[in-house]
């Protein structure tokens, strides 16, 4: 095999050809594949940021290696996009049937414990309740129920403090701990211990089992300490998670009717709101709902709704719940008209083939009913019964008890009175156990995965990681015969599966600059796509977004116009299909446009389907390398070398002795066998160790450069770095640490500027979208520098392109970082030299008279005379002249959209305009000569052998720059679109005369050759202020009233889950209810009623 490593420290420069004769060509490959030419042309010459000169055959030969020993290795291979979909598909379902078979284990192992279980109720049994573990009373005895229960960290549950031999209980506050039924289930579920450490024996990448019961008790495995919030209450309640209410049911459509009339006032409004809001919190996003209030005529709450059902989706349940606050009651109640629509309703859309299609129901929320409303049932319902009534009484009143129950009972349903708040949870919770009848009666157990979710409620006391996740359930039902038509469900058993495992099955590296995996459900949501942004800041605090889980693939992939590639995902097709897109970068500061192709196909076995997005051209192509272990692991423990800690080049968290070690680490003890049992991915490994081998020389050639730099002229270049394709990164400080103007850079406080499982860094992924061969500065804009003062780095990079038999594959890009002031001197310097022309300069950029600039192909200012303006947009600064640049298409404006904004709900302000300075004539001529000599030196400084990244800092500001929130401001979900300036390459330089009403402003604009930089000189005599500035801000898109209903009404594809459980003939239906005893918790009557609604 062969090594390739510097003939001599460096270059020795020889007169006769400049910078600019050197870099261009080799980028786009010569006739043999010359590997990553870029760095013998221009990361391998003398560095000087002064004048460079080398010869290029010299560059080539004598540079940093030698490439013709690498020749023969290289190859470039085209990716078959749907064979890699259906790879990455079948992988992830074979992960995601391990978790199934876990969660099957755990249903058996509970429905075995119950049957073999006789019901106690003077039981006595101690358990570890995981709010009293480890508590102590004022004898430093343990508390009842609170005995010792070691908890050690462990990074697998997120570092949390977990017993991974023992699970524990926990119980909502309104739940009495020493209540039978709850003591019997705890002492029943015992049995699922044993079972919850043999399934994470057998499949380590399982995070959290657990079994919800019924009866309200949660036990969680491993075992945590519950932390209760800042009230002392505990409010997680597992009835109303998401995965248990999709496991214990089928998918329902529901019209809740809600007496509003004069005798409701007071409490009875409040319970009954609580009410609603509790049904509306057990509904999800497979279910249809509407909601009805009535008094002497009846009424949908929301006029937009009138006569159908909606999806129960988080953003319709969370508007049902605002408009059910602002409900008053007056006048007299008349409940037959109510009961009429509703089933009008429910049939129209059962025999139009909407909805759930499954079980229906109507929940009526009354203080009392006193009409003869038999009629409307025997019209509407009997003798199928096909839909189910509830009935919740309001109040202490039992005069109307008789007839509320006899309307539960002669339809299917079930009779409760509800007097307190404190009751409310666990009535409402009762109609899902006779939804669960048929399924349970049965004993079919369906499988579900819920919708992506952020368990923060579970770990809110601890440790708020936020992950993503989704969750496997199965319910669990009493086998007992002489229970069989009541239908017993016992509970739900759950496992969550964070997304982030799954999408480690889909590898960044294969997939290129642009390339990415993304995830959706059968309701056409986003389960994970690097484009969903869950979290918003409020403050300093991150929360979740209200919308956060019912993104719809459409608002993501907003391009797919026609809904074409949403289509074919939610009906479970393997295909493809190419899109035009623009990406916004650089939080939508930036855009790239690339031509992607979609590749998908469903998951087997789940509801969800897999995409997998390659961008045309290079993103399709991946670059072969070969290499011998012993090379490379030679120069993998160079010390500037490091790797994507969030790739997984090895599996480092399943077994604890692996979980210390970094990738690297975990690389290097692969290779040289220290850790035989490493489970690594070879192709990747191979991929590192070639990468690793050529881009070796670089250290020493860093080295040779640091020495050279005189202190003075040189003094601002920070750093040199670069990324290879295979997630390798070199870096070599040219500053101590310390003095870094941008220490975020290059780190983990830095997400866009290193390798993450989402994406490439930003500075890799805007070179690799430019000619090769030029380089890409970028400034970091003023909210994102660090302090919020302004800027002080600049970053510029360039891509590596490789070819091969006239394919071109994107090898690596490198980059440095040098302080702005370094810039703006070398700047100033270029404008001052006009000894090549005739005589004295006729102007000058430091005369009062010209305002010049530097501005990036985004129109924002890397250079100007004036401090304040730098890393703003120019169309804020002079907005007269990026208007002409706009008229004369030098620069043309992109309108993007973004579906997944916040924005101020009560008022908004924006910056108005500022004046810009004033006026004179004539300096067309001196024009010529400054962009000249500056480009000049520009070549030079481009071809110092730094090849500088974008700044990666740049990617820090906020999405829209319009969105500083103050305390006062409330923010809601909103759909906004805001501008993106491009620059039009195909216009090299342009000039013109602006009127300005007393007087012209002149201005010369021209592109600084093979950079993505212009050089734009104006008059600063003359008052344009007449032009309003061109803002960037982000504008919340109205929608007027009958198209913000139309988007409200529109019922999306969706494809609905394969079972449904409706009815079954040996159903008990004389189990309806009335007889309920509830043991409430003796601490629950202490609390005041307010934190209840809570």
């Amino acid at each position: 095999m062969w090594k390739a490593k510097p003939a001599h420290g460096h270059l020795h420069p020889s007169a006769g050809a400049t910078c600019s004769d050197m870099v261009m060509e080799p980028i786009v490959g010569s006739p043999k594949p010359v590997l990553w030419a870029a760095f013998t042309s221009a990361a391998m010459q003398p560095t000087r940021i002064a004048v460079a000169r080398t010869q290029p055959q010299e560059a080539q030969e004598t540079g940093g290696w030698k490439y013709k020993d690498v020749e023969p290795t290289l190859k470039i291979k085209e990716v078959d996009g749907l064979e890699l979909v259906k790879k990455f598909s079948e992988q992830m379902e074979s992960m995601l049937r391990r978790k199934v078979e876990a969660v099957e284990r755990l249903v058996e192992a509970a429905e075995d414990a119950d049957l073999n279980h006789e019901y106690n109720s003077s039981l006595e049994f101690d358990y570890y309740n995981s709010l009293l573990i480890n508590e102590k009373d004022e004898n430093d005895n343990y508390v009842e129920l609170g005995d010792e229960f070691i908890l050690e960290p462990n990074e697998h549950f997120n570092n949390l403090l977990v017993n991974t031999t023992y699970s524990d209980i926990q119980l909502p506050t309104n739940v009495y701990n020493k209540d039978p039924d709850i003591l019997n289930g705890v002492y029943m579920s015992e049995a699922l211990n044993p079972v919850f450490v043999d399934n994470f024996e057998r499949d380590p990448t399982l995070t959290w089992q657990y079994f919800g019961s019924s009866t309200g008790f949660f036990r969680l495995y491993p075992g945590i300490k519950w932390l209760p919030d800042e009230n002392g209450v505990i409010s997680f309640d597992c009835r109303n998670r998401g995965w248990y209410i999709q496991a214990a049911t089928s998918p329902k459509d529901i019209v809740i009717i809600v007496d509003v009339s004069g005798s409701m006032k007071g409490l009875r409004m409040t319970i009954a709101k609580h009410t609603i809001v509790t049904i509306l919190d057990t509904l999800g996003e497979n279910d249809f709902v509407n909601i009805i209030a009535y008094n002497d005529y009846v009424h949908f709450i929301e006029p937009c709704f009138k006569g159908i059902l909606v999806q129960a989706d988080r953003d319709n349940r969370e508007h049902f719940k605002q408009l059910v606050d602002e409900l008053q009651a007056k006048g007299v109640g008349t409940v037959n008209k109510a009961l009429t629509e509703s089933f009008k309703i429910l049939r129209e859309f059962r025999d139009a083939g909407q909805g759930g299609l499954c079980n229906q129901a109507i929940m009526l929320i009354t203080d009392g009913a006193v009409e003869d409303y038999e009629a409307v049932f025997e019209k509407y319902n009997w003798p199928d019964r096909k839909v189910r009534v509830f009935t919740y009484l309001i109040g202490r009143e039992v005069t109307f008890a008789p007839n509320v129950k006899w309307i539960a009972c002669n339809n299917k349903g079930y009779y409760t009175q509800i007097s307190t708040l404190a009751d409310v949870q666990e009535n409402v919770m009762e109609y899902l156990h006779v939804l669960s009848r048929p399924m349970v009666i049965n004993h079919d157990h369906d499988i579900i995965w819920t919708e992506a979710y952020m368990d923060s409620a579970l770990f809110a006391s601890q440790a708020q990681s936020l992950l993503l996740m989704t969750t496997v359930a199965m319910p669990v039902f009493s086998k007992k015969n002489e229970t069989r038509s009541h239908g017993i469900l016992l509970g739900v058993v759950g496992s969550d599966v964070p997304l982030r495992e799954l999408l480690k099955l889909a590898p960044r590296y294969k997939l290129g600059v642009h390339g990415y995996a993304f995830l959706n459900t059968n309701n056409g949501y986003i389960l994970s796509h690097p484009d969903l942004r869950p979290l918003y800041k409020e403050g300093k605090k991150l929360k979740p977004k209200p919308n956060y889980n019912s993104v719809d693939l459409s608002e993501v992939e907003w391009e797919d116009q026609d809904e074409i590639l949403r289509t074919a995902m939610i009906n479970g097709e393997t295909g493809y299909l190419s899109m035009d897109v623009k990406v916004p970068v650089d939080k939508g500061k930036r855009v790239l446009f690339l031509t992607n192709d979609y590749f998908f196909t469903d998951i087997s076995g789940t509801p969800f389907s897999l995409g997998v997005v390659l961008s045309r051209g290079h993103g399709e192509y991946i670059l072969l390398g070969n290499t011998s272990v012993e090379e490379g692991l030679h120069d993998l423990l160079q010390p500037d070398l490091s790797l994507a800690n969030e790739w997984i080049y090895c599996i480092t968290d399943i077994d604890p002795d692996h979980r210390k070690l970094s990738q690297l680490e975990a690389v290097i003890r692969f290779l040289t066998g220290e850790e035989p049992d490493l489970e690594c991915d070879e192709e990747l490994v191979q991929e590192v160790l070639f990468d690793a081998v050529v881009t070796a020389p670089m250290e020493a050639y860093w080295t040779t450069l640091a020495l050279n730099m005189s202190t003075e002229s040189e003094a601002g270049v920070e750093m040199a770095f670069l990324g290879t394709r295979a997630g390798l990164m070199r870096s070599a400080l040219y500053v101590g640490s310390e003095k870094l103007s941008n220490r975020k850079f290059l780190t983990r406080k830095d997400k866009e500027s290193i390798f993450t499982m989402d994406h490439f860094p930003l500075w890799y992924r805007r070179a690799a979208e430019h000619p090769p061969g030029s380089f890409i500065y970028s400034i970091v804009s003023e909210d994102d520098s660090e302090g919020g003062g302004l800027p002080k780095v600049v970053t510029v990079s360039t891509a590596v392109a490789v070819s091969v038999d006239g394919k071109m594959g994107i090898a690596a890009a490198v980059g440095v970082q040098i302080k702005l002031e370094l810039l703006q001197r070398k700047f100033w310097m270029a404008m001052q030299q006009c000894s090549a022309f005739d005589g004295a300069c006729p102007l000058s950029c430091q005369d009062d008279v010209l305002n010049c600039f530097l501005i990036d192909n985004n129109g924002f200012i890397l250079v100007s005379k004036r401090p304040p303006e730098i890393g703003k947009f120019l169309g804020v600064v002079d907005g007269s002249v990026m208007t002409q640049l706009l008229n004369m298409g030098m620069f043309r404006r992109v309108t993007m959209y973004d579906y997944q904004a916040m924005c101020k709900v009560p008022y908004h302000h924006h910056s108005g305009a500022r004046p810009l300075l004033s006026p004179i004539y004539a300096f067309l001529a001196a024009l010529k000569w400054l962009i000249s000599d500056f480009l000049i030196f520009l070549l030079e400084f481009n071809m110092s052998s730094f090849w500088h990244s974008e700044n990666v800092a740049d990617a820090k500001a906020v999405f829209h720059h319009s969105h500083k929130h103050k305390k006062h401001d409330t923010l809601q979900p909103c759909d906004t679109e805001y501008p993106v300036f491009v620059y039009e390459p195909a216009i090299k330089e342009t000039n013109g005369l602006i009127e300005c009403g007393d007087c012209q402003k002149m201005f010369v604009a021209q592109q600084i050759a093979s950079s993505n930089l212009l050089l734009l000189v104006t008059d600063a005599t003359c008052d344009c202020s007449i032009f309003p500035p061109v803002l960037l801000d982000a504008k919340e898109v109205k929608y007027n009233a009958s198209v913000k209903c139309d988007r409200m009404r529109s019922q999306k594809l969706r494809r609905r889950p394969d079972t449904c459980h409706a009815f079954h003939p040996e159903e008990n239906a004389q189990d309806c209810g009335g007889a309920a005893e509830l043991s409430v918790s003796p601490m629950l009557l202490l609390l005041p009623p307010a934190l209840l609604v809570r």
